[in-house]
């Protein structure tokens, strides 16, 4: 549990959950599948009591369901339990909530109560994804993208001259390594990035033993970022999902990602922008620390098929 508060959106996962509810209530599901969906996405704090998230999670599903009109009686019946019994409060008292904070949240979720207890009314038909999102790249696509001081063309800019103090002084490149649907139907993509701009574009993969490669996180891509970005195809590569995994085990779906539509352009910054200190050595992807450095590994035939 991250930070919390006495409001049921002041901690970080209700706020997390919010986003990917707002996700999923884009797919073409009645209520009982986009429960079953948002169990899948955080299994720990939907079925074990234990968890410090577990009655928040059924409190947000609830209260969004209830929001967007979605019926689901066994989300809603798990809140109103939950509320009925003092779960929530205890687990927060657990935590540390001072008294007078445990008084407003109870306030809170008897608020929350009285809006469960209402028929659900049918709204507008809620805008839905018709079809699961296309790829837009294939795994093994190898792409250059211009840098200026490590940074990648910024998409949400119309034009190159209306960002301001960019200018190419260099080239990145990205490997495409894995790639999924959230639920079934939000693209996500997940890419490794050489570790420092190259002095000019290379004509093919850049496969020397000794060229360092960052993992970074998973992220969207729409068509027009793509040709926003300038990248360009210089191959295309077999990767080998076991040796993958091998270099850098618990691998997360890129869920959150796909959820809240963050771009792959947030995570195709390369040196000077990235500090050698946020970046691990190769070979020490298991490190405790790993998860507040970038895993690294020297040449691309450390994932490629043989």
């Amino acid at each position: 549990m991250g930070a919390w508060g006495t409001g049921l959106y002041s901690g970080d996962f209700a706020l997390d959950m919010r986003s990917t509810i707002r996700a999923v209530a884009r797919l073409p599901y009645g209520g009982d599948r986009l429960l079953e969906l948002l169990c899948d996405s955080e299994p720990a704090a939907a079925t074990r009591p234990d968890d410090p998230d577990h009655t928040v999670f059924w409190l947000v599903v609830a209260d969004q369901f209830a929001k967007r009109s979605i019926d689901s009686p066994r989300a809603r019946d798990m809140a109103l339990s939950i509320i009925d019994q003092d779960r929530d409060l205890a687990t927060f008292a657990s935590l540390g909530m001072p008294p007078k904070d445990l008084e407003r949240r109870r306030r809170v979720l008897d608020e929350i109560r009285a809006r469960l207890l209402c028929p659900v009314e049918p709204g507008k038909p809620r805008p839905t994804i018709k079809q699961p999102q296309p790829y837009l790249f294939e795994v093994g696509d190898c792409h250059a993208y211009p840098t200026s001081d490590g940074n990648p063309i910024n998409p949400y800019f119309a034009s190159l001259d209306r960002i301001p103090s960019w200018r190419q002084d260099g080239w990145g490149v990205m490997v495409v390594v894995e790639r999924g649907r959230a639920f079934d139907f939000l693209a996500w993509y997940r890419y490794v990035t050489v570790d420092a701009p190259l002095g000019a574009k290379p004509a093919a993969p850049p496969m020397a033993p000794t060229q360092r490669w960052l993992l970074r996180q998973p992220g969207t891509v729409t068509s027009l970022h793509i040709k926003r970005l300038q990248l360009d195809l210089l191959g295309s590569l077999r990767i080998d999902p076991e040796r993958l995994w091998t270099v850098f085990p618990r691998l997360l779906p890129g869920t959150v990602q796909a959820a809240n539509d963050i771009s792959v352009v947030g995570d195709m910054e390369i040196g000077p922008r990235i500090l050698p200190a946020k970046i691990a050595p190769p070979g020490e992807a298991h490190d405790r620390r790993w998860r507040a450095k970038l895993w690294s590994f020297l040449g691309l035939e450390t994932i490629l098929a043989q």
